[in-house]
């Protein structure tokens, strides 16, 4: 299991944000974090630790000119996400970014479009992109959602879809949405699922809020499933979490 670390832009500044409040009512937004420290700062401190294949994550509009500063810090050492398509995938690519992270993109209508797909995959490359399957749960499944976390579409997280758009990426990354940004603990459930099922590396994000949320992580996961922490971390403002021992246990072997 591998720490991966996070990014999470706002308005263009460093924020941690409960998934479930995002959408168009500022007024419904709840803010557990608002950084007064650079976008750069965080990237130049995972290049330090060496903690590669994290994620910078664009929430909503206005944020452009801070992955990219942040991506400057860290030429190839993070992934980047929120509004990629394929008119804009390959210049993020140039700008620094491993991989580009996409979700909305991809569907249309709530229905997953393989066309979109399959231009991105011609435009990067497999290797160079990751699917963002973040779910929320709904009629007895788990459920990909787009456009900040708060459209539903047709698309159920399970076995047959796990193993058939690895075919398209090189990695999955899943925000679980119910407990993201709450720090109440993860949502086993579907570390379960996904420990079971996925055929390719795959990052989990959502309700880690202790060092027992990231022993069943490694445990649960059985090795195949890496791990995201935003709230929890006292570099977010969190108390569960201390970043330096979070790189520490990332150090572990299994």
């Amino acid at each position: 299991m591998r720490f991966r670390p996070c990014i999470d832009l706002h308005d263009g500044r460093v924020k941690q944000i409960v998934g479930s409040s995002l959408g168009d009512d500022q007024a419904c937004l709840r803010t557990n974090f608002s950084s007064e420290l650079p976008p750069a700062h965080y990237a130049a401190m995972y290049r330090r630790d060496n903690l590669t294949g994290g994620h910078i994550i664009m929430l909503g509009p206005g944020n452009q000119a801070a992955a990219a500063e942040a991506l400057a810090a860290w030429p190839g050492g993070m992934q980047v996400g929120g509004g990629i398509s394929a008119a804009n995938a390959a210049q993020w690519l140039e700008q620094g970014a491993s991989h580009v992270i996409v979700t909305s993109h991809v569907f249309h209508d709530g229905r997953f479009d393989y066309d979109r797909l399959r231009q991105l995959v011609r435009l990067v490359g497999k290797k160079r992109l990751v699917l963002d399957l973040s779910c929320r749960w709904r009629d007895r499944g788990y459920y990909v959602v787009t456009d900040r976390w708060q459209k539903f579409t047709g698309l159920r997280v399970c076995p047959e879809a796990l193993e058939d758009l690895a075919g398209f990426c090189d990695e999955f990354l899943v925000h679980a949405v119910d407990v993201e940004g709450k720090c109440m603990g993860i949502d086993t459930r579907l570390l379960e699922l996904l420990a079971e099922s996925v055929p390719i590396p795959t990052t989990y994000a959502g309700g880690v809020s202790s060092f027992a949320d990231l022993e069943r992580i490694r445990t649960s996961g059985k090795g195949r499933i890496d791990v995201t922490v935003g709230s929890a971390l006292d570099i977010f403002g969190g108390t569960g979490l201390r970043y330096r021992e979070v790189v520490a246990y990332h150090g572990r072997p299994g």
